[in-house]
């Protein structure tokens, strides 16, 4: 029996490229004692959509942000490496 490849968007990883997105939460973590931030994010369009959330290292966010302001997540092999004002 053959079978159907289906493709959804979240399976697919952005290899170099950007995101905008609305910022609802970011957070410090811990982790054996190297500090991280927690990047909760859902998308413009759909306000009251799930939340996602990124980790990346203290020099990756711009400081200042606040709950509400439209980011922007740079991406490089599926990878976050910056977090700034849209």
């Amino acid at each position: 029996m053959g079978s159907l490849l289906a493709v959804r968007s979240y399976d697919l990883v952005m290899l170099k490229g950007f995101r905008e997105v609305v910022l609802r939460k970011i957070r410090p973590i811990s982790i054996h004692g190297q500090v991280s931030w927690e990047v909760y994010f859902n998308d413009p369009e759909h306000p009251d959509g799930s939340v996602q959330m990124v980790r990346v290292g203290p020099e990756a966010v711009v400081e200042g942000l606040e709950l509400g302001d439209r980011i922007r997540l740079e991406y490089l092999l599926g990878t976050v490496t910056s977090v700034t004002r849209a």
